[in-house]
């Protein structure tokens, strides 16, 4: 089927203006399909030809001004509407649509653990045409007024207030005008949770089999959902402009979290059934603020085109962490962002797909290729860009410029130049070329101090390599004369790079200089060789933790470019993590450890050693926490083991005792963790996996036996999992996502060496059947990761040349196979 162009979107724009959708979906219909009636008030400026988008399964009838059309017109997902006259006009649509399992459209869920039945849409980009007939781009805003016909006893969330007849009727308020994406309907047996707040009606919603859980966690939902809304109504002058705020946490979902305005959708993981870390809470309250952000950046005033993804994404990003540090008490999400967040750009930004944050229209020619920018560099940069934009403009007239640009394009669209504009009327700077250097470029900047002593004092010089302008902080700090491996700050001085001269400050040399100290610009750094050196023996011993986190980054960096052994990297973990006091950093740098040094950068020879490394490592951050002061540390040391352990013996005894000596006791996310690792080690079959899911039946446990069945090392249990995820074509996006985990493990190369070039013509294939969704999940997690040999890069070479991937599965083998390269790179350095 076609997707929508630019220029065809544009063309479309300049004929019609849609003004009302009347939609009226039954969901009563059965387990397949759904009924779709559509009516679209709209009018056209002039005489001419266009279309609307529609995917039905059945188009029953079409009557365009009260005359009927012939459904057999539809030509893939557009129906022609040819010989308009200039005025207003009236098209009504009756249909019937599929049901989704991927998690695109109307997806539907049974829940396995009572057999509940839940659908909610998902309609970013064109998947609208999924559920209803539409003008489906993003600059045709229109009123919606929403029926919905659902099974008794079912509750119907949608962007407004539902009512409901008594008679499994709901409507909902017709709403103000919205792009067609953001439109937006959950229904099912909801367990819900409702307050109210500066006079709105708030709603958790989850299935009813997680009813618990949100209830455990309401309080702490609502607190933040009430924090983040207060905190931007002292910032933004424009009031929020809905009349509800749903939160509904629905099962199977591809994202973090949809911006729908008034009815926000979460993956529903965020409802915890399983102990977490105080991180992870803080990460949920993130992607609470990034998407209320939404209701004003993306909702309120709304892209024209998906060039300007970046401005919704961006925005949100860095108002989502701003937020929380401000209102709530999460106060160090820069240290979460720094560590786990931003090597995502980092890491994207350094690939052949990279692309400017605010891309050039022309390389936006179409929705297939917007949807590849939903990627590190629209979030991560891009925010770490705006983060670099506050400390060179200031937060006043940051703001200042934000509520201009909400004040001229409320309820309308924009584009990049749209904000620039209204940031530039509120500053004497010159945005205009901040713009141009930091959102229209590619590629990171690599800043590289020289530190001089001098008689009297010491100068610092920086090699900048790259092209932007940043204004960063420099820590210079010392050892602590008192208390060795730690260090104090002696000075905290900020700095404009390119330097016009060198900084001369007083004194000897500092221990440890560290550029971009507070983490506020988007570069890779480096230390010079005192300052590594200390680094080395007292990283731990860094007062700030966002001071760490730059060390630490600064160390992945040198890693992933050939400047540092991986090895010296691990070790480098084995000595401070265990006197490391935040969270945040201990995660990200097991993580790195394990998922990139370990699974990746070493050869196969050499992650026996890197496994003993980490399971030292984690044992000695077991034995720190044995006080039960830092539960959440403790849980982190436990889940890595469990990754790393090489010899079955101590997680088994785990799994028989129901608990890790000192605790924590095990609940279902570690069972199932344990169980895929013993799985891997063939230390369990599919007795033990069956004996679990009779445990714990639920949605998590069947993805969980998904996950450890794939894992088995047999040639028997390897073949049903391909079979599974290339052939049958019914898995859910779930179920597929974590059979292809279970998949591939480091451990089992030789078992799984067949599977290598069947992968590439079986993944393009699968992606051609199932469409985008499957397609990402398919080059994410079901690529031959661990195959890092020149073989496996040639088969994948091959298929890009050779075998046209739909633009989803394209781009993700175009980074794997970038990432594949930098491996082998890393592994003969």
């Amino acid at each position: 089927m076609p997707v929508l162009t630019r220029d065809e979107a544009q063309t479309r724009a300049r004929l019609i203006d849609a003004h009302r959708y009347t939609i009226d979906l039954d969901l009563t219909t059965g387990d397949e399909t759904f009924g779709s009636r559509t009516v679209i008030h709209f009018t056209a400026r002039a005489a001419g030809d266009t279309f609307v988008e529609l995917k039905p399964a059945e188009l029953r009838s079409l009557t365009l001004d009260g005359q009927s059309l012939d459904p057999a017109a539809l030509d893939g997902n557009r129906y022609p509407l040819t010989g308009l006259t200039a005025g207003e006009h009236e098209l009504r649509v009756d249909a019937s649509m599929r049901y989704s399992r991927t998690g695109e459209g109307m997806h539907r869920f049974t829940d396995p653990t009572d057999g509940e039945t839940y659908v909610y849409t998902q309609l970013f980009m064109e998947d609208v045409q999924r559920v209803f007939a539409a003008f489906d781009q993003p600059d045709l805003k229109a009123v919606f007024a929403l029926t919905v016909t659902a099974p008794e006893g079912w509750t119907v969330l949608g962007n407004s207030v539902a009512a409901h007849d008594g008679h499994g009727s709901w409507t909902c308020a017709p709403t103000p005008l919205l792009s067609t994406y953001l439109v937006a309907v959950a229904a099912g047996p909801w367990h819900s949770v409702r307050t109210e707040h500066a006079g709105l009606p708030f709603g958790l919603h989850v299935r009813r089999s997680l009813g618990a859980h949100l209830d455990a966690d309401a309080d702490e939902l609502f607190e933040i959902t009430r924090q983040c809304y207060d905190r931007y109504h002292e910032k933004f002058e424009e009031p929020y402009p809905f009349d509800s705020y749903d939160q509904a946490f629905v099962p199977e979902f591809n994202a973090g979290a949809m911006e729908n305005p008034g009815l926000v959708t979460f993956r529903d993981e965020f409802v915890y059934r399983s102990a977490v870390t105080d991180t992870q809470r803080q990460t949920r309250a993130m992607v609470i603020a990034h998407e209320m952000a939404h209701m004003w950046f993306g909702d309120l005033v709304t892209l024209k085109w998906w060039d300007d993804i970046w401005l919704n994404e961006s925005f949100a990003e860095y108002m989502g962490y701003q937020t929380l540090t401000e209102a709530t008490r999460f106060r160090d999400t820069w240290v979460d962002f720094g560590i786990a967040r931003k090597s995502w750009g980092y890491d994207a930004d350094q690939r052949p797909s990279t692309h400017p944050v605010a891309p050039d229209p022309d390389a936006v020619p179409d929705t297939a290729s917007a949807m590849l920018n939903f990627d590190g560099i629209s979030y991560a940069k891009g925010a770490s860009a705006l983060r670099q934009l506050v400390a060179w403009l200031g937060e006043m007239d940051f703001l200042a410029g934000i509520n201009i640009h909400f004040k001229r394009h409320r309820f309308g669209n924009a584009t990049l130049a749209d904000f620039i504009d209204s940031l530039a009327q509120a500053t004497d700077r010159d945005v205009h070329a901040w713009a141009d250097a930091w959102l229209r470029t590619t590629g990171v900047d690599t800043l590289t101090p020289t530190v001089t002593e001098t008689a009297g004092g010491w100068t610092l010089g920086i090699d900048h390599d790259g092209s932007r302008p940043h204004r960063i902080a420099v820590g210079a700090l010392d050892a602590d004369p008192i208390e060795p491996g730690r260090l104090v700050l002696r000075e905290r001085f900020a700095v404009d790079v390119p330097l016009t001269e060198h900084d001369v400050r007083p004194g000897r040399r500092p221990g440890l200089v560290v550029l971009n100290d507070g983490d506020t610009t988007y570069a890779k750094v480096r230390l010079d060789t005192e300052s590594w050196a200390t680094a080395l023996g007292s990283l731990s011993g860094i007062p700030d933790p966002l001071t760490r986190a730059v060390v630490w980054n600064a160390a992945r960096d040198m890693v992933r470019d050939g400047e540092l052994a991986p090895t010296a990297y691990l070790e480098a973990a084995r000595a401070h993590l265990p006197r490391e006091t935040d969270l945040a950093v201990v995660q990200g740098v097991l993580a790195f450890a394990a998922g990139q040094i370990a699974d990746c950068y070493l050869p196969a020879e050499q992650r026996p050693a890197a496994l003993a490394t980490l399971t030292d490592t984690c044992r000695a951050l077991l034995r720190h926490t044995e006080d039960g002061n830092d539960p959440g540390l403790r849980l982190t040391a436990v889940r890595h083991f469990i990754d790393a352990a090489a010899q079955p013996a101590s997680i088994q005894e785990w799994l028989a005792d129901g608990s890790v000596p000192g605790g924590p006791e095990l609940d279902p996310e570690l069972r199932w963790r344990i169980l895929t690792r013993l799985a891997v080690l063939g230390a369990v079959g599919e007795k033990e996996i069956a004996a679990e899911l009779d445990r714990d039946p639920s949605a998590t446990g069947q993805e969980g036996a998904a996950r450890c069945r794939a894992a088995l090392p047999t040639a028997e249990a390897k073949a049903a999992a391909w079979s599974r995820l290339f052939e049958a074509d019914d898995l859910s996006n779930y179920l597929f996502t974590a059979t292809a985990q279970g998949f591939w493990q480091p451990e089992q190369t030789a078992l799984v060496k067949e599977y290598v070039p069947r992968y590439y013509p079986d993944a393009v294939a699968l992606a051609a059947r199932r469409g985008p969704a499957i397609a990402e999940a398919a080059g994410r997690y079901a690529f031959p990761l661990h195959a890092v040999d020149a073989e496996s890069l040639a088969l994948g070479e091959a298929c890009l040349r050779d075998a046209s991937p739909i633009p989803a599965l394209r781009r993700k083998l175009v980074d794997q196979l970038d990432d594949l390269k930098r491996s082998l790179r890393i592994r003969g350095a």
